[in-house]
């Protein structure tokens, strides 16, 4: 790739992983409930979760899976289901008996989620159709740029969003004020099913 290329597809990165989407909604409700130290598995099983399927994906293993309509069907699914169990986790969650907020979604969770998540697919078949050079010689060295390039500029943006969540426990005194605070994050976690519709 050329220097303009990297430019073009860091600016990509920059876009897709700073707006809205599941992982942040996700982030901005882990680091509301639980903060930024607690929160970071969270965030590191997205980046290298993402990174591992980005990688994957670009250096051909997706294009099977991204070329096969009822495989697609099939993800998208699963993708609802798990957006929606987890917008209802999001949604619900509460204080324990003990007063302690509860567990994150760790970093395996998170990694795994990415297979699932609408817009780490939009993402990756964005990266792969725009900035992969099918000329070159082999599509790993590129798979590879991509995936630190992400990596790279995506643990920045997630930080915003884990952060975010984290400033609102300032706000969020009251368990009324939790509790509202995690119904909105729930809804609008349901609320990205539009884009697998």
């Amino acid at each position: 790739m050329s220097f303009e290329q990297i430019v073009a597809f860091a600016v990509f990165a920059v876009v897709t992983s700073i707006t809205p989407g599941p992982n942040n909604i996700m982030l901005a409700a882990t680091g509301a409930n639980v903060g930024i130290r607690r929160g970071l598995p969270h965030m590191f099983g997205i980046a290298l979760g993402f990174a591992l399927m980005l990688f994957l994906v670009a250096a051909g293993a997706g294009t099977a899976l991204l070329a096969n309509p009822d495989a697609m069907r099939a993800l998208r699914g699963v993708g609802i289901v798990v957006l929606l169990w987890l917008a209802w986790k999001i949604a619900t969650a509460g204080r324990s008996a003990s007063g302690e907020r509860e567990r994150p979604i760790g970093f395996f969770g998170a990694a795994a989620f990415q297979w699932v998540n609408p817009k780490a697919w939009l993402i990756c078949a964005g990266a792969v159709g725009s900035f992969l050079q099918a000329d070159a010689p082999s599509a790993l060295p590129q798979a590879a740029l991509f995936a630190l390039i992400f990596v790279a500029i995506g643990m920045p943006c997630m930080m915003v969003w884990l952060g975010f969540g984290a400033a609102m426990q300032q706000v969020l005194k009251s368990e009324r004020a939790f509790r509202n605070f995690n119904i909105a994050m729930g809804a609008l976690l349901a609320a990205t099913i539009v884009v697998l519709v």
